[in-house]
């Protein structure tokens, strides 16, 4: 296994142009979320939060009643990220880290689809210190809190901000939100929640 710095650098280096990606996510629903007040940072991450790499299968957020499968979700071939199929499942993007590795692990899902509601509909109600559990395919569950909800239009999304260096395990939740662009045929913003890891519970 590579030392964490270098797979941390991997990461950052395969994240970087994931900001063209989430141009992608057009099946989504209206809806504004109010920039939420960050909360304190948490004390430097204990190593025994952090998890070795192991694909996520389950994302519950009890705040807003999601309980969802993780399908995987790489790039196409123009170099656009994938998204789920339908408004059902939520997907975690391969190329970044598995929730539970030090660095912004990516999960994105579809408001609506359809006419009906998608996996994140309600992602833009949940607050600072709501908290969001992440299962994996090893058995070791990752538990996050809440750090802040923002919006952003597409335009001006801010990729350092979203997948710039952190010091722990951490999440990044998103989806499209704002007003629908008919002739993009997409939401004109994206919605993004930052969660942070709080423990983690080892094999099953």
């Amino acid at each position: 296994m590579a030392p964490l710095s270098e797979l941390a650098r991997g990461h950052r280096l395969r994240l970087a142009g994931l900001v063209v990606c989430l141009m992608v996510l057009t099946a989504c629903g209206a809806g504004s979320a109010a920039t939420s007040p960050m909360q304190p940072a948490a004390t430097a991450t204990s190593s025994s939060s952090v998890l070795t790499p192991s694909r996520p299968t389950r994302l519950q957020i009890p705040s807003i009643g999601v309980d969802t499968a993780l399908i995987e979700l790489g790039l196409r071939p123009d170099g656009t990220m994938e998204v789920p199929p339908d408004g059902r499942e939520a997907g975690w993007y391969t190329e970044s880290p598995t929730p539970g590795e030090i660095g912004p692990a990516v999960l994105v899902a579809h408001v609506d689809w359809k006419g009906a509601k998608g996996v994140f509909y309600d992602l833009r109600d949940v607050k600072p210190g709501g908290q969001v559990t992440v299962d994996r395919a090893d058995g070791s569950r990752a538990r996050f809190a809440v750090r802040r909800v923002d919006q952003y239009p597409k335009e001006q999304f801010p990729t350092d901000t979203v997948y710039g260096d952190v010091k722990g395990p951490e999440l990044r939740l998103i989806t499209c939100g704002g007003s629908f662009d008919p002739s993009a045929h997409s939401y004109r913003d994206n919605i993004v929640v930052y969660a942070q890891i709080t423990s983690s519970e080892g094999l099953q």
